[in-house]
């Protein structure tokens, strides 16, 4: 049995170690913003955070995250339903058009703006490795920049 935390519930989970771990995110417990896009760790729909950094969860097994803490797109948002400021950033920068890729996204650049608080955009290009079908990487961007001053408390 693997037990952990996901988005600061603790759970369980009886079936084999090596059962992906995006697998259990979405037919074990029931949240399916985190999407299913290659299987292969390459596009990034499947990004969650583990023990606060980023990490492909479709090639992740689930063993190995046992006694570990899962964070997933709808854990992002604060206790009082307060929005990150990247998913904030993301709406009013009206970045998604099909949306299946923007959970993925917006999980990789919360995890670059705690390693890079101010990113240029060598920073973003260079650390974004997510992959957009619908070529939203323009946005995406100007996204960035824009949590970028939220968090630093230029909410004008």
């Amino acid at each position: 049995m693997v037990s952990f935390k996901i988005n600061s519930e603790q759970v369980a989970f009886d079936g084999g170690e090596d059962t992906p771990l995006l697998w259990v995110i979405r037919d074990h417990l029931q949240l399916t913003g985190t999407k299913f896009g290659c299987g292969i760790g390459q596009c990034g729909a499947c990004t969650v955070h583990v023990d606060g950094v980023a990490l492909r969860s479709c090639t992740t097994s689930v063993g190995k995250i046992d006694g570990r803490s899962v964070t997933t797109i709808e854990g992002l948002a604060n206790l009082d339903d307060a929005l990150h400021p990247v998913q904030q950033a993301w709406l009013e920068h009206d970045v998604p058009q099909c949306g299946f890729c923007q959970a993925g996204q917006i999980m990789a650049a919360v995890d670059l703006l705690k390693r890079i608080p101010k990113p240029g955009d060598a920073d973003i290009d260079k650390n974004m490795k997510n992959l957009c079908r619908c070529g939203t990487y323009v946005r995406i961007r100007k996204a960035i920049h824009r949590a970028a001053e939220i968090a630093a408390g230029d909410d004008s």
